[in-house]
């Protein structure tokens, strides 16, 4: 793309007539010139501007043109700047190379020819000009490629994320099918069993006092199947924006009461005891189905990783806040995990060889936890088991998925 270049020419002579008489020859549009009457002026000019040209007149009183060249030559801002010194002295090859050997490019005698002067003058415009617009291309270009490499990296991470859904997609599909099909090959092999003793004719299965433990089993295996199912209608909810929470009066103490209760016979299963300590009420507003969801989950965790050890829960309130821990002794959560785990369909590797799960426990864990304004928070070691530690404000403010976006 074209560039207004201004050239900055410099003449220097001790001589205002010769001064006024240069400029005149040499000013033109794109130009500006400026005039010394001393080396020490020209110094000066020199330190503030970048020029084109300078054409230097070598007999000056104090220092002369060769000098004022040599400190030019050796100072990294001017030594590139082309000198062209004028003098009366003739064509003397000795002087010539003297003026040489202080950095000239060219030669200019007195009197001055105008056509030799404007000539050489205009050549050395023309090649800073196209020094200047080269120098703008490279910067241009330099731009550019750096561009172009943030968006090569931006488009790698895209890739590495892209790829990263699709593997998440074929493992959550995975887990899925996984975790549905357990629940369900149950149910089917029940029913295949009562099918059988229907047809033999065996109607003791069914007897009254054996019904209750048919029925909760299958009632197990259905509650089962409904939260894996509710778990991928949140996760949907919440990509969606829609996840949101309808706070009412809650007791937390009793609902902590009812969750521990609801999971005696999944804590007898794991070989496992859960000591609740909380307050005789703990009062707050909050989303109660949503709050039943934070205490599910996490016990359940404890229960599932915590090695068949007891499991602690502990409410208390403090300051306008309710505070819940939840501790187990099992396998633990090494530090480079902690804050991952909360991301959705993440799990640590040791996890996944104790016990299957979706990874979204956690993840809904954390978002209804936000939803509510507060936090959660794990302290963990590999092998020491885990505390999560949950604070709640008393007065929940109902806010949308959006508010609280990972």
């Amino acid at each position: 793309m074209p560039i207004d270049v201004e050239s900055k020419l410099l003449i220097v002579d001790d001589l205002p007539e010769n001064l006024l008489a240069l400029e005149a020859l040499i000013r033109g549009p794109g130009r500006a010139v400026y005039r010394a009457s001393s080396a020490e002026e020209a110094l000066a000019l020199l330190l503030d501007h970048e020029f084109a040209l300078a054409i230097l007149d070598v007999q000056m009183p104090g220092m002369n043109g060769f000098e004022l060249a040599e400190l030019m030559r050796g100072t990294e801002r001017t030594r590139h700047i082309p000198i062209i010194f004028v003098t009366a002295a003739g064509r003397d090859s000795n002087y010539a190379f003297q003026g040489y050997e202080s950095g000239a490019v060219d030669f200019l005698y007195k009197p001055l020819d105008p056509h030799a002067v404007t000539g050489k003058v205009n050549v050395f415009v023309d090649l800073h000009c196209h020094r200047k617009a080269l120098r703008h291309e490279m910067n241009a270009l330099a731009v550019a490629n750096q561009k172009q490499e943030e968006l090569v990296q931006q488009l790698r991470h895209t890739q590495g994320e892209l790829e990263r859904a699709v593997r998440m997609r074929d493992d959550f599909m995975s887990m899925v099918s996984h975790e549905l099909r357990t629940p369900l090959n149950t149910l089917y092999l029940e029913t295949q069993l009562r099918q059988v003793q229907v047809s033999r004719g065996k109607l003791e299965s069914f007897a009254a006092d054996r019904l209750p433990a048919m029925i909760e089993r299958d009632q197990r295996q259905i509650r089962n199947m409904v939260r894996l199912i509710d778990d991928m209608l949140d996760v949907t909810r919440m990509r969606r924006d829609a996840l949101s929470i309808q706070p009412k009066p809650v007791d937390l103490a009793a609902l902590a009461r009812a969750v521990v209760e609801g999971l005696k016979q999944q804590a007898e299963a794991a070989g496992s005891v859960i000591a609740l300590e909380a307050p005789g009420e703990l009062r707050g507003v909050w989303d109660e189905f949503r709050i039943e969801q934070v205490l599910t989950n996490l016990l359940t965790n404890a229960l599932r990783y915590g090695g068949g050890k007891p499991v602690e829960m502990m409410l208390w309130e403090r300051d306008g806040t309710a505070h819940i821990t939840m501790r187990d002794q099992g396998i633990g959560i090494a530090p480079e995990d902690q804050e991952r785990i909360f991301e959705q369909f993440e799990r640590t590797d040791d996890s996944r060889k104790h016990a299957p799960g979706l990874g979204l426990g956690l993840y809904i864990t954390r978002k209804i936890v936000g939803l509510h304004g507060g936090r959660i928070e794990v302290e963990s070691r590999p092998g020491e088991g885990a505390l999560f530690h949950v604070e709640l404000p008393l007065q929940a403010a109902a806010k949308t998925a959006t508010q609280v976006r990972a």
